[in-house]
């Protein structure tokens, strides 16, 4: 008899395991209450019996269920059966996720949640399973309260599982400070430290450079330390972020630490690099800056000597970036910089097509992929730069979109190394572009987009701000490439032309240019003006007598060279009754060392210098000019933005002119502006037109009259007419391109 019934019994439990491996669940739950009449003490009957009905979405009856089980259970068998009830719930939900149905796996985990709470590995599945579901993971972090959890240390936490979800968090959610925070509160229970550091370094330049929050990269680098403190790639990325969030003796150390440690060439190249960032962007370490540049020198001339690349690896394009960047701020050679910046560039894009040769995707540059035969009437002309947004590029550049001839051209907007759009880069870009895109991706992929769009003319606004945009132009994914505005010339021989005009370059610069270098007619950069605010700044506020005489100096800290900082003080010593104003980022503390050191020297008083903070946007900096009587230009690294919002201000202007591109763009725009006041060759002429300039009020006046009349004349403030300029260049670099 006992033999029927066991096997009564078993037909019972294959069919239950029948229906439900056929989703019945009614049928399934109907089998278990019959399991439960038969045998009421067999507690896994109340167990399935609940599963069964929370998965016909009868969720109060579920708990019901398992509630009415519970308080039967014989103490002595309770954390035991319990047990039985968390391992068929984790089990079930697996096999859903199994079966590519995260949203039921999701469903049985929350119950769980419910009835074992201090169970934290189901936690990290719910994680886990959130990125597989439309919601947020990040809300899920919050509402799961996981990273308090952490904190409070709970008894096991499965480091494989974590590793997961990690890993999955950091490449996909890295930007919001939620997952930092679960991070740091996550070092503890990690058991693999490098391949954490490996992906949180890629979070880590993502939420830098993409999403453009240094604070937030900042505290993964500071993360990654913690958990490999001799790794150099972290150091060195330490030492970047700490000099971005104004950390600047921090980076400055980390920057000897790395360099100390670095045993190639290559090594010893980025390591003065970062090392002389660090020292420049305080805007007052010059005398070691100018020792840490000589060393740069002797080990780039060491590296371009001995580099010899291994198969199937390449340079990472910020070798022709980071230690090339600030030459221009310390001296003007442009000889002696370009050729190692030519050299570079050579080196990097040899080293990137020996990589590429051969790559799966059969991707080839120009001029070895197969020439363009253009079949359609119009030009296809494409901007790439990571700046096209309220930044100098962006304020500059967006007069070409606006007004562009959309009968001969077609133009696109690559917003590099973004994956959304600012309200600015939708207004004066995007929503003006013939198409408009974004690229995050690795630079094979984006060279590969572009060339997919067929564009004739690839226009690079970035330079060596942006390795990630050289990487893409060295690819050469257009028959013709082309640098404008964003910096000098990247000397990369994928580069056809660099934008100048008649007067930004001398006629000499032909002979040290790898580019060819295309004049336009008039001016290489042109705008229609610029939205003005309402200032913040009155001389009562400063504590200025109404009837001084202003100076202002308005640059980042390492533009403002300790010569020409001293030029500005002997025109503030000669001028009785003038005041300078100082603004610009930098190591506030040490650079207001330097010119007070300086003022000193020079016999000029501290209570006539101003040291200003920075303004809440771009149209209250322009706004606040206007106080100034006269402008004071950096050198041999000229304002070019600022130089044009002051000329666009009517304010007169100080400037000298050197060799290199930085150190004429001042120059180009004053002329192109009809003015030749206040353009000085030597640092004697600088001074003298200064102190004139602070003298003759009348001479002043006369200089704000011609600047506003040009507004109307002058080709620096016609937008329409440079843009016509531009495309007739473009159309001769086509028609160029099509006879050879």
């Amino acid at each position: 008899m006992s033999g029927l019934i066991s096997a009564s019994i078993a037909d019972l439990h294959a069919r239950a395991a029948d229906h439900y491996a056929h989703q019945n669940y009614e049928q399934a739950a109907a089998i278990y209450e019959q399991l439960l009449l038969a045998d009421p003490m067999a507690i896994s009957y109340s167990w399935q019996l609940g599963l069964m009905r929370l998965l016909q979405g009868h969720e109060a009856e579920a708990q019901l269920t398992w509630a009415l089980a519970t308080a039967e259970l014989d103490p002595d068998r309770f954390d035991q059966s319990m047990a039985e009830l968390v391992c068929l719930l984790e089990t079930t939900a697996e096999h859903y996720v199994q079966r590519a149905d995260p949203q039921t796996a999701w469903l049985i985990r929350q119950h769980l949640r419910e009835i074992d709470p201090e169970n934290f590995n189901n936690l990290l599945h719910l994680l886990q399973l959130s990125l597989s579901l439309e919601r947020s993971p990040v809300e899920t972090l919050v509402e799961l309260d996981v990273t308090k959890r952490l904190q409070t240390a709970p008894s096991s936490v499965d480091p494989d599982l974590l590793w997961q979800v990690g890993r999955s968090l950091l490449e996909t959610y890295p930007h919001h400070p939620p997952i930092a925070a679960w991070v740091e509160a996550s070092l503890p229970y990690i058991t693999t430290p490098p391949k954490w550091v490996g992906v949180m370094l890629l979070a880590m330049v993502k939420v830098s450079r993409i999403y453009d929050n240094p604070r937030l990269a900042h505290h993964y680098a500071e993360l990654c330390y913690r958990l490999d403190p001799h790794n150099s790639e972290v150091i060195l990325r330490l030492s970047i972020l700490h000099q971005e969030v104004f950390q600047f003796d921090q980076g400055i150390d980390f920057a000897k630490q790395y360099l100390a440690g670095a045993q190639t060439p290559l090594h010893q190249v980025m390591g003065t690099a970062i090392l002389l960032r660090g020292l420049m962007v305080t805007g007052a370490r010059w005398q070691e800056a100018t020792a840490v540049l000589q060393q740069q020198t002797e080990a780039l001339e060491t590296f371009l000597a001995t580099y010899q690349p291994e198969s199937g690896t390449f340079l990472d394009a910020s070798v022709i970036c980071m230690p090339m960047f600030f030459y221009p701020y310390l001296r003007d050679d442009p000889a002696a910089t370009r050729s190692l910046q030519n050299r570079l560039s050579n080196q990097y894009q040899s080293s990137l097509y020996d990589a590429i040769e051969g790559n799966a995707s059969g991707y080839q540059p120009y001029p070895l992929a197969a020439p363009v035969s253009r079949s359609r009437s119009t030009l296809r002309v494409g901007y790439i730069s990571r700046c096209m947004r309220m930044h100098s590029v962006g304020w500059l550049s967006r007069w070409v979109f606006q007004h562009f001839d959309r009968d001969r051209f077609e133009v696109y907007a690559y917003f590099n190394q973004k994956t959304e759009v600012e309200p600015f880069s939708q207004q004066w870009f995007a929503d003006k572009a013939t198409r408009a895109c974004c690229f995050d991706g690795d630079i094979l992929g984006v060279a590969e987009a572009i060339r997919q769009d067929e564009i004739d003319i690839l226009v690079d606004l970035d330079s060596i701000t942006s390795d990630h945009t050289c990487g893409v132009m060295a690819l050469k994914p257009a028959p013709i490439q082309v640098t404008w505005l964003g910096l000098d010339a990247t000397g990369l021989p994928a580069i056809d032309y660099f934008l100048a005009d008649p007067y930004v370059l001398p006629d000499e610069a032909e002979t040290y240019y790898n580019e060819a270098i295309w004049r336009l007619p008039q001016t290489y950069i042109a705008v229609d003006g610029f939205e003005v605010g309402v200032p913040s700044l009155r001389r009562d506020r400063l504590e200025i007598p109404s009837d001084a005489v202003i100076y202002f100096s308005v640059q980042v800290g390492f533009k403002r060279h300790p010569a020409n900082i001293r030029s500005q003080l002997q025109i503030i010593h000669a001028v009785p009754h003038s005041y300078l104003l100082i603004k610009g980022l930098g190591d506030d503390k040490a650079m207001r060392g330097l010119f007070e050191q300086l003022a000193e020297e020079k016999g000029v008083e501290r209570d006539r210098l101003r040291f200003l903070s920075r303004d809440a946007s771009e149209l209250v900096h322009r706004a606040n000019l206007g106080i100034a009587d006269v402008v004071l230009d950096t050198y041999p690294y000229n304002g070019a933005t600022t130089t044009l919002e002051t000329l666009w201000m009517g304010i007169p202007l100080v400037t000298q002119v050197g060799h290199q591109f930085a150190s004429r763009n001042s120059y180009t725009m004053m002329r192109n502006a009809g003015i030749t006041a206040g353009i000085a060759y030597t640092p004697e002429e600088y001074v003298e037109w200064g102190i004139r300039l602070g003298q003759d009020s009348a001479l002043r006046e006369t200089i704000r009259m011609q600047l506003w009349r040009s507004r109307q004349t002058s080709p620096l403030w016609n937008g329409r007419q440079f843009t016509r300029d531009l495309e007739t260049a473009y159309e001769q670099m086509w028609l160029r391109y099509e006879a050879t």
